[in-house]
């Protein structure tokens, strides 16, 4: 059965070239044109995923976020002209799951849709998380690196396990530091960064060239289960 996304985008000819695009690989595509249809619609729909633009007509994106987020946790990539840091921030802090600037290409958002549908996707593998080499027991505590085990702090454990458990998912630097540290840590980002690097020692093949902590600049961090996406 393929997945249903709801598209949400005040633009017809953004609209016609992302159904084009989703129907291409895939996906079955419903749209929205502002606002408001669009919450509508993530209702009556229940779509797998929601991508969003957010300079809408009738109000902002990112209020749309917040309205979706209250009452569903289906993944939502924010697609937008705006830039900013503070844009990104806000969207993923308001519950998005990713970001992506226009003008964009189309593999990048296709390969977005897939981490976002496949994190979402029920495992079979239980508390299992696999990024790359590198296998991550939730349940057991334990994590191993081409079999090897890993002797990693509480900390580490604690920032570690939080990015697995949204694997694929961007997590600003505030919503790390409030749930690893706690709320009077929020902007110890040079604190997070520290324990960052000490999970890539530990995780990486090369430690200089993260592939499996990726950093998105000035935002936050993702931890990737495919090094391909």
């Amino acid at each position: 059965m393929s997945s249903l996304i709801l598209i949400v985008d005040d633009e017809p000819q953004i609209r016609k070239f992302l159904r084009i695009s989703l129907g291409a690989n895939g996906y079955e595509v419903v749209e929205a044109e502002n606002g408001t249809k669009g919450i509508e619609a993530a209702r009556a729909t229940r779509p797998d995923l929601l991508i969003l633009d957010l300079g809408l007509p009738d109000m902002d994106g990112q209020d749309v976020i917040t309205e979706v987020r209250a009452e569903s946790d289906l993944p939502i990539i924010v697609l937008s002209v705006r830039a900013e840091e503070v844009d990104k921030v806000e969207a993923l802090d308001r519950g998005a799951n990713d970001y992506v600037v226009k003008p964009f290409s189309v593999g990048e958002l296709m390969a977005r849709v897939r981490a976002a549908l496949r994190a979402r996707m029920p495992r079979d593998t239980g508390d299992v998380i696999e990024a790359g080499a590198v296998q991550i027991d939730l349940a057991r505590r334990i994590v191993t690196r081409d079999g090897d085990e890993l002797r990693l702090s509480k900390k580490e454990w604690d920032l570690l396990a939080f990015l697995a458990r949204h694997a694929d998912h961007v997590l600003t630097h505030k919503r790390i530091l409030e749930e690893v540290w706690g709320p009077a840590h929020v902007e110890d980002t040079v604190y997070l960064r520290v324990y960052v690097n000490q999970l890539r020692q530990k995780l990486e093949a090369d430690p200089a060239r993260p592939a499996l902590i990726v950093t998105d600049p000035g935002v936050g961090y993702r931890l990737k289960r495919s090094a391909q996406d």
